[in-house]
């Protein structure tokens, strides 16, 4: 919902279409460079030791696929609670992230091991590509967090955002967060498929306009998710509509981040961007599968002085 300073933004079609369109344009050249060099500051030590423990606890570990079954789930969740079983000082993920028919597994997974503070995340409204009825995405959505999701992943409409209209892609995030009920909101934008940094920063005012408790980047389904250059972007959006609005939105960058250094990289985008406020996994998360290997590897490596072998973390 808009807060009162932007109320009148969304009063019509014409007034959002006239918002976006008088939001600033995007220096291509500048955000692009801001993101190189930012990603060029150098974390090493106790400063790394801290980064490294902070992405883990930002974690959305992830299965997204046909082949999920309730097993993999299952042993998602376990390692979600506890990354390490050698070392009990690493901290839990903030979520596991599930398809709607696998939220009540991976629900009862943490439930058993006592894990109330790790989160239970699901896509909905057809992901990925959320080509579907509005009732069938309500429906989606209803399910998930009547399953016991505490956490909806929602995709706009691509399609009715490229053709510009806003007002149906405000109002179906709108129907949702009221279908979302108390689970927090991410409202997926598809950073690669809306072809310019203008529509990026136009998507994620809308998105925040229509009540979003996080902008994410992508479903990791296409050729082109997280970059820093679209998720410093994303983070400026957020900190001018804190600055106007008061209401503190999230960001989720999500797909293509594997590593210890590009985790660390995104971190610095958040702090120098939007400050130490968004340094919490309330306010800022991973979306990935394969990150948390990483993260775990330089975590030993850091403590012990050495690389482990190949069966020190688990194969997802």
């Amino acid at each position: 919902m808009p807060t009162n300073a932007l109320a009148d933004v969304t009063a019509s079609d014409s007034t959002l279409r006239r918002f976006l369109h008088g939001l600033p344009g995007v220096d291509a050249v500048g955000l692009e460079a801001r993101a190189a060099s930012l990603g060029t500051r150098s974390i090493k030590t106790t400063a790394k030791a801290y980064a490294i423990d902070l992405a883990i606890s930002m974690i959305d570990l992830t299965t997204l696929e046909g082949a999920d079954t309730p097993g993999k789930v299952r042993g998602l969740a376990a390692k979600a609670v506890r990354p390490d079983p050698t070392d009990r000082t690493t901290p839990h993920t903030a979520a596991v992230c599930v398809y709607p028919d696998m939220v009540a597994t991976a629900k009862a997974a943490l439930a058993g091991a006592g894990a109330t503070d790790v989160k239970v995340a699901s896509v909905a409204t057809a992901f990925p590509a959320g080509r579907a009825a509005l009732d069938v995405k309500l429906a989606d959505t209803r399910d998930a967090v009547a399953a016991g999701a505490d956490e909806i992943d929602m995709v706009i409409d691509r399609g009715a955002f490229l053709s510009g209209n806003y007002m149906k892609v405000y109002e179906e995030i709108r129907a949702v967060k009221e279908a979302s009920g108390p689970a927090r909101l991410k409202v997926i934008f598809e950073t690669g498929e809306l072809s310019t940094y203008d529509n990026i920063r136009r998507a994620s005012w809308l998105g925040m306009l229509a009540g979003a408790d996080f902008i994410k980047t992508s479903t990791g389904k296409v050729a082109v998710n997280a970059t820093p250059a679209n998720t410093l972007l994303m983070l400026e959006a957020v900190r001018d509509f804190r600055a106007q609005t008061g209401v503190q939105v999230g960001v989720k960058p999500a797909g293509g981040i594997r590593t210890t250094k590009d985790a660390i990289k995104f971190l610095v985008l958040v702090n120098e961007t939007a400050g130490e406020d968004w340094l919490d996994d309330h306010w800022f998360r991973f979306g990935a599968s394969s990150l948390l290997n990483d993260l775990l590897m330089q975590r030993q490596k850091l403590a012990t002085g050495r690389y482990s072998g190949p069966d020190y973390v688990t194969v997802d």
